[in-house]
């Protein structure tokens, strides 16, 4: 009988389960994650399930992870400091494509070099510009390189990396491996994320290998990929950036699972971040064009899914304009008041004591900060490193850290890198004020909101009358955005052409007034046409409402706050590899590969040599992904045109992909 273990390291919490056969959900438990340590909550959610199952840990023959850690990065702006080699393009290109602000101050150079679209050498490759940068302390903990068509001849990008590994010994993440399409600063792009990541995601997946051993897990671990399928724990450590929408992408597969659902919208609020996709024919969609997590387009392949700044722990903003007031939720995560005062909790609630004998309340009031420790903090100015050490290991309040304006952009900056969090009020914080929630302490977070409701509104009235009210406003905040997010997908996702943004639609005055079933002189009324699968922790606390609000049917399955970990070893392992054959002439066809082109007489024989090539390349990445009983496909798009009466062939695009079971061990 085949015994699998799933695990998911999501913000806030860390799920384990077991199942058998793929049919019988055995146990599953829930811990804490330890950002500072992920084996911590790992260790602990899979002890917790063991002890639940009372099974033998001999038996587990597959472990598979998933996690939203990747995702969560971007949309924070978290991750390590990455250096990009841009070669062949011109510097205007950094501002022209986003790539400067994704860069956010990490160092760059462009350099001359690159291909033609066919393939050829357009510029000899500066060797001497990169080697002396890359003598130069340059802080990064990683390097990105993308040239010019490098998906057609890929022979810089190696050459750099070849250097860069040399000069610096850091990781290098390549352009032409992370998509085989063109559009350079869009693959410039991917690989600067992807180099962002390395040294978060290598972490997670070395401790948690680490921590299973040392339970007695002897199964090789298996890493969800943003489309929902199965990769080796070393194929995720060299391209971390297809592990971005892991969680969430698992938690479809599991959705799918416990459902059986064939046509409906799948919503997983997490504690960062709420992800809706569409479920159609009981798949999920695939993104052509390509994963979008906050404000970044990658060209990762992964689910056709919305990612909203919106969780139980999104940070809540008070709106002090106006007469009335209010309150906003997201899209950063914080760390509930309530879970801080879990740790520090003698230090939590003497703070907010204190501010809440104060007479007026003060900017930075119910904020908290705390230092990660083992994060590399190399690359710091002058003001991070002397607030991270006014910081050092206590948790304080904001407002005795920061000392100017100036202060606060020091502080931004130190979040961005992982290496101090922040705590605030938050969701979760008023549903422990509700006594929707459990477990966490819920006299901090009364606190906590009631020094936040003294706050005062543009007509001089205090912006709640306690804690209780407060609580409700921001709960009721958190059901109109979770609306708004399945309706924008909704309207993204549906056939018909509407006119107007997704998003402008899901907030438009007619749609608002149809929810409420305006019957005026003109009767309105609307709502979601398929039924919401809602997955997550808390999904329980809040979507009920949500879908009594869109008018639709509601399923909440049974083990809906372990979706993702369910999905982690439910899924199968797919690879998908892809290839062009151009025509630089008439008579000529070329198949660009990893080694550089390559040139046939006939435009069969040259899709059938690179057919065979990326079928070796996927069937082999399949195999060290840990597939048994492979199946290979291959699909050609073919581009022609008419001249003369006559068909000329003008470009090929081949995917092939090879699937099968991820093995069990013996």
């Amino acid at each position: 009988m085949a015994l699998a273990l799933g695990v998911d390291t999501g913000g806030t919490y860390t799920d384990a389960v077991l199942i058998r056969d793929e049919r019988e959900v055995v146990a599953s438990a829930k811990a804490l994650t330890t950002r500072h340590d992920l084996a911590v909550g790992i260790g602990a959610a899979v002890e917790a399930v063991l002890a639940a199952s009372g099974v033998d840990v001999a038996e587990i023959g597959l472990a598979s992870l998933s996690t939203t850690l990747a995702t969560n990065a971007l949309v924070e702006g978290q991750g390590g400091r990455a250096g990009l080699v841009y070669i062949g393009f011109r510097a205007a290109d950094l501002q022209a494509h986003g790539l400067a602000e994704a860069l956010g101050g990490d160092p760059a150079l462009v350099i001359s070099g690159g291909h033609s679209h066919a393939g050829s050498e357009a510029e000899a490759l500066d060797r001497e510009a990169l080697l002396a940068w890359l003598e130069t302390d340059t802080g990064a903990s990683a390097y990105a390189v993308a040239s010019l068509f490098a998906t057609r001849n890929p022979a810089h990008e190696l050459a750099a990396a070849e250097m860069i590994r040399e000069v610096t010994g850091k990781p290098v993440s390549l352009s032409h491996h992370l998509s085989a399409k063109l559009n350079g600063p869009k693959r410039a792009l991917t690989a600067l994320l992807n180099a962002r990541l390395i040294a978060m995601i290598a972490r997670l997946i070395d401790r948690a290998e680490g921590k299973l051993r040392d339970l007695g897990v002897t199964a090789p671990l298996m890493v969800v990929r943003g489309d929902g399928a199965l990769i080796s724990a070393d194929q995720a450590r060299e391209r971390p950036i297809e592990t971005i929408l892991s969680g969430p992408a698992a938690s479809i597969v599991g959705a799918r699972w416990m459902t059986g659902a064939d046509h409906a919208l799948v919503s997983d609020i997490g504690g960062t971040t709420t992800d809706v996709a569409v479920l159609t024919g009981g798949r999920p969609a695939i993104d052509p064009q390509g994963a979008r997590v906050g404000p970044w387009r990658t060209m990762v392949e992964a689910v056709a899914m919305r990612t909203f700044g919106l969780g139980g722990d999104s940070e809540v903003h008070v709106q002090d304009a106006g007469l009335t007031g209010g309150v906003t939720l997201g899209p950063r995560r914080v760390v509930p008041v309530s879970l801080m005062a879990l740790e520090a909790g003698a230090a939590v609630h003497a703070a907010l004591e204190d501010q809440l004998r104060a007479s007026a309340p003060g900017e930075h009031d119910a904020r908290f900060v705390r230092a990660v420790p083992g994060i590399e903090a190399g690359g710091l100015g002058e003001r991070e490193t002397t607030l991270l050490g006014r910081i050092r290991d206590d948790i304080m309040p904001v407002g005795k850290v920061l000392r100017s304006r100036m202060d606060n952009a020091a502080l931004a900056r130190l979040v961005r890198r992982g290496l101090v969090q922040v705590a605030g009020v938050t969701p979760s914080d008023a549903s422990h004020v509700l006594g929707q929630q459990a477990g966490w302490d819920a006299e901090a977070a009364r606190m906590a909101l009631e020094v936040v409701a003294r706050k005062r509104t543009g007509s001089g009235n205090r912006l709640a009358q306690g804690a209780e009210q407060l609580a409700r406003m921001i709960v009721d905040r958190l059901m109109h955005q979770t609306s708004l997010a399945l309706l924008e997908t909704a309207f993204a996702e549906d056939d018909v052409e509407f006119g107007l943004p997704p998003e402008a639609l899901a907030a438009h005055v007619l749609m608002q007034k149809g929810l409420d079933r305006h019957h005026g002189l003109v009767r309105l009324s609307a709502g979601l046409g398929v039924p919401v699968v809602g997955l997550g922790a808390s999904a329980g606390c809040y979507y009920p409402a949500v879908g009594e609000r869109l008018d639709c049917q509601m399923i909440l399955p049974e083990h809906a706050g372990v979706a993702n970990a369910i999905g982690a070893v439910v899924g199968r392992v797919t690879i998908r590899r892809s290839g062009t054959v151009t025509s630089p002439s008439e008579g000529k066809y070329r198949v660009h590969l990893e080694s550089g082109p390559e040139d046939y007489a006939g435009s069969d024989t040259a899709m059938n040599a690179l057919e065979a090539a990326l079928s070796a390349e996927a069937r082999a990445e399949a195999e060290a992904a840990g597939a048994v009983d492979i199946h290979v496909t291959a699909r050609r798009e073919v581009k022609e045109a008419q001249a003369e009466a006559r068909r000329v062939f003008l470009e090929a695009e081949i995917v092939v992909e090879a699937s099968g079971r991820p093995r069990i061990a013996g």
